[in-house]
């Protein structure tokens, strides 16, 4: 009988520019990642605007420093999957909501799970502000993998 040859498998990893997505990373890598996977790498990028941007100027300022913070975090973490071995894209994603935008994407590549960090926000915050990985969590239909680990300091 003829050995067959794995399966690749896409998986998502949801990111911003926090240590916390660095732990993800490395936490799925350490603990999840087979050699057939492919790593779609996904970033929302938000483009923040202070009520005196709202000129010409300062929303063209305000996104030309969103598109080099997304420049920044795509050679992060292209640079940790090259490191790693792993096959992989990097995507960023526009959406005024990041987990519609995350789970959407992990729908059309048709992710095996997702895996995204958590920052730990409290029962009150995360009220206040929203949490990508609740929406995610409640709203994929995969597996969500949520890392609440953290990076061990040197």
């Amino acid at each position: 009988m003829a050995a067959t040859s794995p399966v690749e498998r896409a998986v998502v990893l949801a990111v911003d520019n926090s240590e916390h997505s660095v732990s993800a990373f490395y936490f799925y890598a350490s603990h999840f990642h087979k050699p057939e996977d492919r790593l779609v790498v996904v970033n929302t990028p938000e483009c923040v605007l202070s009520p005196t941007d709202s000129s010409t100027q300062g929303i063209e300022e305000a996104i030309m420093e969103t598109k080099a913070k997304t420049e920044l975090i795509k050679n992060k973490f292209v640079s940790l999957m090259s490191e790693a071995g792993m096959t992989g894209e990097f995507v960023a994603l526009e959406d005024k909501s990041p987990g519609h935008a995350i789970v959407r994407h992990a729908e059309k590549v048709g992710a095996a799970f997702i895996v995204t960090g958590s920052r730990g926000l409290s029962k009150f915050r995360r009220t206040l502000l929203g949490s990508v990985s609740d929406y995610i969590i409640h709203h994929s239909h995969v597996p969500v993998l949520v890392c609440r680990h953290r990076l061990p300091k040197d």
